[in-house]
């Protein structure tokens, strides 16, 4: 018996390596994409009053989006939907998802009326700091008087941005149910591309039809939105699936999901709570939510292209073992997802800290975007990126707790950390540090408390986590990585005396032989160390290139 356990646990982890390589590639394009759409952003509209106004004004709906679409809906849906097709069937797990298609359209409708009659009393209440209070020029900013007014008439348009991508994400979590992965990782890059577009004609074109410019990138995200969810349907047809008008609130699948839904709005997204949190204290500054709002996009990249990767393929896989009874597979599968996932993040962590400002430099600075812009980015990325580890593991260990069903742990967990995080902004910033960076660096610290907390309890849940095989595999990751942080340190400080750096071309070229050099380093220290991602990573690449 334990031999053939042994041979699906291992193909179970292998196959998270290889489905994650595959998500990571599609993600890393709607990353970089993200960054293309923020260049425009910050070539085009000044950090002090149109990036800030629609930074805060999407931030409302893509709140409401990560807690009941990418959080709460897409995880309570997928492990109630693999649950449903594995003891009921196909065709019952079918008519889940009509039903919970109708169900959100019904329930998102409502909230997106009520949302949109409420966003000046929702800015009012978020944005409470003198920076939103700012006085604007009515004839130079298409009428309207002060940021808040902008950032109001921005966010009503973005509402129903809300609707497109919760279909987007059930879509997604049936496709990944089937083992479909790369459409729907690559279909936010539609998105982007949404929002590019609109920037940049709303730039051009909207003062010409009496349009504030910004007004194009909130017609872009609703563009993006729907492109998003539009993109998946073709994978999603040929799967079998049909949409069928389907409507109960009996039916004990539609009300596990919900159930599993209530406790999982909280615990699924501390971070994002976080985010908005520091909203609220970031408006004291003319500035201050772009510049965490561009660290917080640059921190995003490794995130969704390692961090969110293994988060997507591993929920299914947890899923399968609970429904099947077989808690060592379970465990397996956890401590590998964990592995894979502080193998990629603690080195990224390392390049946004000790290359922050370089990194900011090449991708922000430009046209309304000066010097002092950069700085201030690079200094929220430096602290920003101490949360990179802690959410990409918070992310796998959560999806551990739903696939058993227990939404109320990761809640109470992300009660404490949500509070405390509210305390360390407000000593940060009104007591102690008085900047915009002190924001992200208690959102780093609350994250990773959030992943310590959340692992110790779900240790008890499981009876042990196969830790040996994880504690075994830190010491060889510290050594490997403090190698890795010495020589980028080094590297970038001798290409600084050796090359033109005040040239934007030549700051890329030290930064593109830096990260080089420095990875490849990285990996062979890893390899020699003898750890297995390094070992497998560098066994697929060594395939490929036969």
């Amino acid at each position: 018996m334990p031999e053939t356990k042994n041979k699906p646990n291992q193909s179970s982890g292998n196959s998270i390596g290889r489905s994650a390589g595959v998500v990571s590639i599609a993600i890393m394009t709607s990353r970089l994409l993200g960054l293309v759409r923020e260049k425009v952003i910050a070539q085009f509209f000044s950090a002090a009053v149109g990036a800030d106004a629609f930074t805060a004004a999407f931030r409302i709906p893509n709140l409401i989006r990560e807690l009941f679409a990418e959080g709460a809906l897409s995880k309570a849906f997928i492990a109630t939907f693999t649950d449903t097709e594995a003891k009921e069937g196909p065709e019952a797990a079918e008519v889940l998802a009509n039903r919970i298609f109708v169900l959100a359209a019904l329930v998102l409708s409502i909230i997106t009326a009520i949302g949109i009659y409420a966003t000046p009393f929702i800015v009012r209440t978020m944005l409470p700091g003198e920076g939103f209070a700012l006085s604007l020029d009515p004839l130079g900013h298409v009428g309207f008087t002060t940021k808040g007014e902008l950032t109001i008439f921005l966010a009503r348009i973005m509402f129903p941005f809300l609707m497109l991508v919760s279909f987007a994400a059930i879509v997604m979590g049936i496709l990944n149910t089937k083992k479909i992965f790369g459409v729907p990782a690559l279909a936010s890059a539609f998105f982007n591309i949404g929002a590019i577009a609109g920037g940049i004609a709303g730039y051009y074109w909207g003062p010409g039809v009496n349009l504030h410019p910004s007004t194009g990138l909130a017609a872009g995200v609703l563009a993006g939105g729907f492109m998003q969810f539009a993109v998946q349907l073709p994978s999603l047809w040929k799967t079998g699936f049909r949409f069928r008008f389907s409507f109960s609130l009996r039916s004990k699948r539609v009300q596990q999901v919900m159930l599993l839904m209530g406790p999982a709005i909280l615990g699924a997204s501390v971070f994002q709570l976080s985010i908005f949190i520091n909203s609220i204290f970031a408006s004291e500054g003319a500035g201050w939510i772009t510049w965490l709002s561009r660290s917080f996009r640059l921190m995003h990249l490794p995130l969704g292209i390692f961090g969110v990767a293994i988060s997507t393929v591993a929920l299914p896989n947890f899923a399968r073992f609970v429904s099947s009874d077989d808690p060592d597979g379970f465990r397996d599968s956890l401590q590998r997802a964990l592995r894979l996932s502080f193998f990629l993040t603690v080195p990224a962590t390392i390049v946004l800290m000790i290359l922050a400002e370089p990194i900011c430099r090449i991708i922000f600075e430009g046209g309304k975007t000066g010097p002092v812009d950069t700085v201030q980015t690079a200094n929220a990325l430096f602290f920003m990126s101490l949360a990179i580890a802690g959410y990409s593991a918070t992310k796998i260990t959560t999806d551990g707790f739903y696939a058993y069903k227990d939404t109320r742990t990761p809640m109470f967990i992300s009660i404490f950390t949500v509070g405390l995080n509210i305390l360390l902004n407000y000593v940060f910033v009104y007591h102690i540090f008085h900047t915009h960076w002190s924001l992200a660096l208690s959102t780093g610290i609350t994250q990773n408390l959030n992943f310590l907390l959340l692992i110790f309890f779900l240790r008890r849940k499981v009876g042990g986590l196969n830790g040996k095989a994880l504690f075994r595999f830190i010491p060889g990751l510290v050594l490997s990585s403090a190698v890795f942080g010495w020589l980028i340190y080094t590297l970038n400080w001798v290409f600084d005396i050796y090359l033109d750096t005040e040239n934007l071309f030549m700051e890329l070229v030290k930064l593109v032989l830096t990260l080089g050099i420095g990875g490849g380093v990285f990996m062979l220290s890893s390899y020699l160390l003898k750890l297995d991602e390094a070992i497998r990573i560098l066994g697929v690449l060594r395939r490929r290139s036969h």
